[in-house]
């Protein structure tokens, strides 16, 4: 179990690793763009404006499109073989998923509880009514969880279903297109069951917000607390937008009532409490600022020795884009799904901070890092309210002392895996796959039946002359490309049709072995068997331009390039001229090799090729052949 959870942190790290960077342009757009800082360049409408919004704009995108990224992520990370199959199956389920949220609430939104869905526009800045935009698809909230589930699921098919061997006449149906069929089908009710619960779970925060209102210091802590533990869900946005942009507290909101008043408030010597007293429920910004780095410090003091160096590499960018920018993903989720009691705990002492500050009299718009703090808090109300800010670094410095050592002692006491605290996953990985492939290799030529892709794989490595020959392997769609060290080693045909293969196709040094559609899993297998063995051969899991293909067979079946005069496309056909027809092949083989529907011999050795409507793409790659 705990490997398990281990392999899950760790693929939850694959998108998360983008954010540091994505993280600091942000902080940037944010710094230049603030007119307290750089006057009226600044300002909208300025080309140094427009320059820095853009950036910032890009910025945006890994957090805008996390549900995507984590789709795409998980997959990478757990995916036992072809994991950019499994990305590419994972990211096609989920947007299958809410594109059924989005119909099926589009015909019987009244029964699920949202009866104006085709009327709500989606616009920034609002709770929507519990929806989004996905990828242009109109759906419901769901954030990370929605894509973790689909992405969970679809890898779990893929793992199981991707090897599948299907009858020969389903042959173009396995695979990856099994595993879409699979998930298809799965995701119907499953966007049932999230159009049926996700919006009572969204209502059920939106009526806690009255409580909160008029609940005094219980109200802040509870808001506090539900604003960070709620990240995950996404519903944290149900918390804080009718707060901090909608007419919970304020018309209007806090966040531009703050701003409306700001210069009031930066004249007036009145405690900030009495003066912007409704500005309490905007303070957690606070612990990106002050809890996040001590976070960070309690995951490197904990750290193996041997990975502090590394576990340091990650966390001193994630931790300068908290405090900067106020964004904590990059710490957030590396711990999150490892050891979700910690982010309990972290949700509390967030609470537990800003509830203190709260009832020390610090009042704001603290919702950033310390860029934004400072440019709307500290700089310009400092010479009238500089003792309740330094109130405010006490206790966040003291809160943050407290939160150190609590993970320290969690982390120790429980072994929990955090940042450089897991297995050494390469050597474990390499080790448990060596072990497991040298048990399946050694019974290969008695399970033939019951995994055909192994006992091929193993049979054409042996045939290529072993893995120690093969400086490089692809494929395309129906047969494996192969670059061989020593062309005298490989195997005569015959022995590899004896192994299923349809035929070989000999260049030099370049071999060809034409397998069929069960290609993809045959070369991940020979590619874990070369892994296995110590090659550190070029391999490339992509399938190559199909058109490749096509046109390399015909080029091959007119008896070589040296043998063909001209080619060009006629209509639907490969019209060639060669110097030698004796060397052109059978029509049969044309049919079985190239996929083609005729062949036709005319006068003075024209040779024409029925291939359909590629002609034109298969021509144009016979021309780069030739």
């Amino acid at each position: 179990m705990m490997q398990k959870i281990q392999r899950f942190g760790a693929a939850m790290f694959v998108p998360v690793m983008l954010f540091s960077f994505a993280g600091i342009v942000v902080a940037l757009g944010s710094l230049f763009n603030n007119p307290t800082l750089f006057g009226s360049i600044a300002n909208p409408g300025t080309a140094w404006n427009s320059v820095w919004d853009t950036i910032s704009a890009g910025g945006w995108t890994v957090f805008n499109q996390e549900g995507i990224l984590f789709t795409v992520g998980l997959p990478i990370g757990l995916a036992n073989k072809a994991r950019g199959r499994a990305a590419m199956e994972s990211v096609i389920t989920y947007l299958t998923y809410n594109y059924f949220i989005g119909a099926m609430l589009t015909h019987w939104g009244t029964a699920f509880g949202i009866p104006n869905f085709a009327k709500i526009q989606i616009v920034a800045n609002s709770t929507n009514s519990g929806l989004t935009n996905i990828a242009g698809i109109k759906t419901l909230d769901t954030s990370i969880l929605g894509a973790l589930v689909v992405a969970l699921i679809v890898t779990w098919l893929h793992n199981k279903y991707f090897d599948k061997k299907l009858p020969d006449w389903l042959g173009t149906f396995q695979g990856s297109t099994y595993v879409y069929f699979l998930g298809f089908f799965a995701m119907i009710p499953l966007a049932i069951v999230t159009c049926w619960g996700w919006p009572k779970v969204q209502m059920g925060i939106s009526s806690m917000q009255h409580f909160i209102v008029n609940s005094g210091a219980i109200g802040i802590w509870i808001y506090e607390f539900l604003n960070r533990v709620l990240i995950p869900t996404g519903l944290h946005h149900l918390v804080y937008i009718p707060f901090q942009l909608g007419p919970a507290v304020v018309a209007g909101g806090l966040q531009p009532y703050w701003l409306k008043h700001l210069a009031e408030y930066a004249a007036s010597t009145k405690p900030l409490s009495q003066i912007a007293s409704v500005e309490g429920f905007q303070l957690y910004g606070n612990e990106k600022v002050f809890l996040v780095p001590f976070i960070c410090l309690a995951f490197y003091v904990t750290a193996k020795k041997n990975k502090k160096k590394q576990t340091s590499a990650l966390l001193i960018p994630a931790a300068l884009t908290s405090v900067l920018a106020g964004i904590t993903e990059p710490i957030d989720f590396t711990y999150l799904f490892a050891a979700p009691v910690l982010w309990i705990i972290y949700s509390v002492m967030s609470a537990t901070m800003n509830t203190i500050m709260y009832l020390f009299g610090l009042r704001g718009y603290m919702c950033d890092g310390a860029i934004g703090i400072a440019s709307m808090n500290w700089l310009p109300l400092w010479e009238n309210h500089w003792k309740i800010y330094v109130m405010q670094f006490i206790v966040g410095i003291i809160c943050g002392i407290l939160t150190f050592f609590i993970f320290k002692f969690m982390i120790e006491k429980f072994n929990y895996i955090t940042p450089g605290r897991e297995a050494d996953d390469q050597d474990v990985k390499l080790i448990n796959k060596k072990e497991y492939k040298q048990k399946m290799s050694a019974k290969a030529a008695g399970k033939d039946a019951s995994d055909p892709y192994i006992a091929r794989a193993t049979a054409y490595l042996d045939l290529l002359g072993g893995a120690s020959n093969i400086t490089e392997l692809s494929s395309c769609a129906t047969r494996l490309r192969v670059s061989v060290a020593d062309p005298s080693k490989v195997a005569p045909d015959s022995q590899f049709k004896a192994n299923k293969a349809v035929n070989v196709v000999h260049h030099g040094k370049a071999i060809q072995v034409i397998v069929g559609l069960d290609v993809p899993q045959v070369l991940d297998e020979m590619n874990q068997l070369m892994q296995q063995s110590g090659n550190t051969a070029k391999v490339s899991t992509e399938q190559d331009n199909p058109y490749i293909e096509r046109a390399t067979g015909i080029v091959d079946l007119l008896g070589g390039d040296s043998n063909i005069k001209d080619v060009i496309a006629c209509s639907t056909r490969v019209r060639a001229h060669v110097f030698d027809t004796k060397k052109v092949a059978a029509d049969s083989e044309f049919k079985k090799i190239a996929d083609s529907y005729e062949v036709q011999h005319k006068d003075n050795n024209e040779i024409d090729i029925v291939v359909g409507l590629d002609a034109d793409q298969v021509v144009d790659q016979m021309k780069q052949l030739l």
